[in-house]
């Protein structure tokens, strides 16, 4: 029978994969943000450094500062990635979100599972000059193909269906348009060239209303997904992956350790409680979080470390984060 061994959640954002001398082009992008969400509320950058200019970020925002952090958050990378190479699994399932890369809005499932053959990953258009130097992690410099575990992700769809979550299931891509970068992300900073495993990509809609699960439901998505595989009769070492978090357009500590806490503990009601209203843009990713949480409760999570990642007195940046569970 299959059976989950380990997890690993890693933010992904193109800050992460971005040399400090370069960080200029994501604060020259947060200057230009007409919509940098905090806490339920939406701000240009001028709106929000008032706000938070109390809380004295300055100090947060020397090239220093930044090139400590940059450092620390390489390191715990390569440590997830060590542990995920040591624990030897045979499938990937990776949970992401998609940012209008595969899915638009003429079809935007709150839940999928794809269970084709190979996912293609195309190069993107990038709308930023800023996301460039990231590119190699996050969205592509060639046309590849990933192999997926096509078996288990039709099993997970059914059982998912049987579980009461109505699944969108695909087996191939629409003309040109390519795997996300959650799951590129996966590909080129987590298994590298190191693991040569097949992966389930599972997408879920945390981005773009109005059909965004709930905290709660992604974690019994997670539950579910965990059953599914129990259920599977080849013997496989599975492990899953979440990608993407933490707070990030704008650095959310209070909502990030709270996140964070509760998965530690296993507080399934803390979870639920997390204020929806503050899950929006980036932020939203830690429900892919909360659905490996859910997915891996019968293993003990890890946090590797928590980095929050200022890059302007306004707080905008990532809250970067990194667990295991085993």
């Amino acid at each position: 029978m299959a059976k989950i061994v380990f997890g690993v959640a890693t933010s992904h954002s193109p800050q992460l994969s971005t040399p400090v001398d370069q960080w200029n082009l994501h604060i020259d992008r947060d200057h230009v943000n007409q919509k940098l969400h905090y806490r339920g509320t939406v701000y240009q950058y001028d709106e929000l450094y008032r706000i938070r200019k109390g809380e004295n970020l300055e100090s947060e925002c020397s090239e220093e500062k930044w090139m400590h952090k940059y450092e620390q958050w390489e390191d715990r990378m390569e440590q997830v990635r060590e542990q995920l190479l040591q624990a030897k699994p045979d499938v990937l399932v990776v949970i992401g979100d998609d940012q209008r890369e595969l899915f638009q809005d003429d079809g935007m499932p709150t839940f999928s599972v794809f269970w084709g053959e190979q996912v293609h990953c195309i190069p993107a258009k990038l709308p930023h000059v800023s996301l460039e130097p990231a590119r190699w992690a996050n969205y592509g410099e060639q046309e590849e193909y990933y192999p997926t575990d096509s078996a288990l992700g039709r099993h997970i769809v059914e059982q998912m269906m049987s579980a009461g979550f109505d699944v969108a299931q695909l087996t191939r891509q629409a003309v040109g348009r390519g795997i996300g970068h959650s799951f590129i992300f996966t590909k080129h900073r987590l298994m590298k060239n190191d693991l040569d495993v097949p992966m389930v990509p599972i997408t879920i809609n945390t981005y773009f209303p109005p059909n965004q699960p709930t905290s709660g439901r992604c974690f019994q998505f997670g539950r579910a997904l965990r059953q599914a595989v129990d259920q599977y009769p080849t013997d496989l070492r599975i492990a899953v992956v979440a990608s993407g978090g933490l707070s990030h357009f704008v650095v959310d500590e209070a909502l990030d350790r709270q996140a964070l806490r509760a998965m530690l503990v296993k507080d399934e009601m803390a979870l639920t409680q997390l204020p929806e209203e503050h899950m929006t843009s980036g932020t939203s990713e830690i429900k892919n979080w909360i659905a490996a949480a859910g997915a891996m409760e019968h293993l003990t999570m890890e946090l590797v470390d928590y980095i929050p990642a200022y890059r302007t007195p306004a707080g905008t940046g990532c809250g970067m984060g990194f667990a295991v569970w085993k």
